[in-house]
């Protein structure tokens, strides 16, 4: 009888050992095939995503790559202006410094293609015309009616108008449609900055 206890407890120690590695090798298995799924599905997901930053940064360049970078012009310093504002109850005073910044022409910095020649040693090669003096000069013709342009659009604000950011903006907008019609398209306002901004 011990002998049937002892053999009827081997086999069911058997069967147990049996299943506890079956269900071992069946768990591996699906972790491993778990891993595997998870890793080729978040690899296929970083790789789509990748793909399309690529492709939109790629669309960026191609279409405002160009777009993005600032122009940069000649600045003219306009100088001071004190003006009496609109205000109705009270007097109010501005004192602005104005600069302008005007795009380049293709004929302001031409390259030096002249090189001096050997030869007789006769003479000196003409002194160099600065660009930036060329166009100062150039701009002089236009100061006085570009002055009186800011004179007028400032001097017909207020100073609530020009207190904000957004009433300085408009200003400047304005200033900047006033001196292009002035210019004539010779050439083209980039930007309005005020140096010094006093409202009293």
């Amino acid at each position: 009888m011990a002998n049937e206890h002892d053999s009827a407890s081997a086999k069911k120690g058997e069967a147990i050992n049996k299943y506890l590695i079956i269900s071992l090798v069946s768990t591996v298995l699906l972790c491993v095939v778990f891993a595997g799924v998870n890793y080729m599905v978040v690899d296929n997901l970083i790789s789509s995503k990748l793909d399309k930053i690529h492709a939109s940064q790629e669309e960026l360049d191609e279409e405002g790559g160009e777009g993005d970078e600032i122009e940069r012009g000649i600045v003219i310093d306009l100088g001071d202006f004190i003006l009496n504002l609109c205000d109705e109850n009270q007097k109010k005073y501005l004192k602005a410094n104005v600069a302008i910044e005007v795009s380049k022409k293709d004929t302001d910095f031409p390259q030096e293609t002249a090189q001096a020649k050997g030869g007789h040693g006769h003479g000196e090669a003409p002194a160099a015309v600065d660009p930036m003096e060329a166009i100062q000069k150039e701009m002089t013709q236009f100061k006085p009616a570009i002055r009186d342009a800011i004179i007028t659009n400032l001097s017909s604000k207020t100073s609530a108008e020009l207190s904000s950011a957004a009433g300085k903006e408009l200003a400047k907008e304005q200033i900047s449609n006033d001196i292009n019609s002035i210019l004539g398209g010779e050439r083209e306002v980039l930007r309005v900055s005020f140096g010094q901004f006093i409202i009293q």
